[in-house]
């Protein structure tokens, strides 16, 4: 099992690196995102509990969120490919337990955009940020259960789909709303009574919670937020409950499968 896995997450990551165009989008996107929309919107914002913010401060945590959420959830789209070319039918008959298929695609994808997160990390300190030791290794933690999560949702999708043109059309009316709902680009303070209720079910908004805060608190004070503490719980109850998922549908016999010869 260990070695089906290591083997289908370094398959992912090569994959991707090998593929210049995925490497320069992946990156151009979430910069565009945070120079146009930070220069754009810093003269008339001013985030609630938080003075003197720059709008561009205020929307990196949602940039960290993205750069996870987008690269984690598309990245699954290999599931697709794989199923097309018949390599997924080759593992699927191999001696490797099918949990391994789940885990090892869904680690290599969850990697993908870890390491692009690290990347855009080395620009905390230029936003005047100053967080500690153990508020970075939180912060870290904030991004791995995102990753988990909303990359285990990507392989549920991608799992049942036959097309990569139907998977980008389900995430792109899917997927930007959920992110744009999350407080990732305005406080859900300042959103309206309706709107704001979305915003509380929607498990992105957990999720970046888990992000944002360590950047702007002490370790010792997140640990006794509640606010802090019951985002961490959903986002964890979202994560496994998505992965658990994932590896209750994989079990079950469907077109993936290869079909029985004569």
């Amino acid at each position: 099992m260990m070695q089906a896995m290591v083997a289908l997450s370094k398959r992912e990551l090569i994959r991707f690196f090998r593929q210049g165009h995925r490497v320069v989008g992946s990156v151009a996107q979430p910069v565009l995102f945070w120079v146009l929309l930070g220069s754009g919107f810093s003269a008339s914002f001013q985030a609630p509990g938080y003075p003197g913010l720059s709008y561009s401060e205020y929307f990196f945590p949602g940039i960290l969120l993205m750069v996870v959420l987008f690269s984690g959830i598309f990245s699954t789209i290999t599931v697709i490919e794989d199923r097309n070319q018949g390599l997924l039918q080759g593992v699927l008959v191999s001696p490797a337990p099918r949990m391994a298929i789940v885990l090892g695609k869904v680690i290599g994808a969850m990697a993908i955009g870890l390491l692009q997160a690290l990347f855009f990390m080395l620009a905390i300190p230029f936003l005047g940020m100053d967080p500690s030791f153990a508020n970075l290794l939180l912060l870290l933690l904030g991004l791995v259960v995102a990753a988990l999560g909303f990359t285990a949702l990507g392989f549920l999708i991608a799992w049942n789909m036959e097309s990569t043109a139907g998977f980008h059309a389900i995430m792109s009316v899917f997927l930007l709303p959920l992110w744009m709902l999350s407080g990732a680009l305005f406080p859900m303070e300042q959103a309206p009574v309706w709107l704001e209720s979305i915003m509380l079910v929607n498990p992105v908004s957990h999720a970046l919670v888990l992000i944002r805060l360590p950047l702007y608190h002490s370790t010792e004070v997140l640990l006794a937020n509640p606010d802090y503490l019951t985002a961490f719980a959903i986002a964890v109850a979202w994560a496994m409950g998505m992965l658990l998922l994932a590896l209750r549908q994989i079990k079950r016999p469907d077109c993936s499968a290869p079909a029985p010869t004569s």
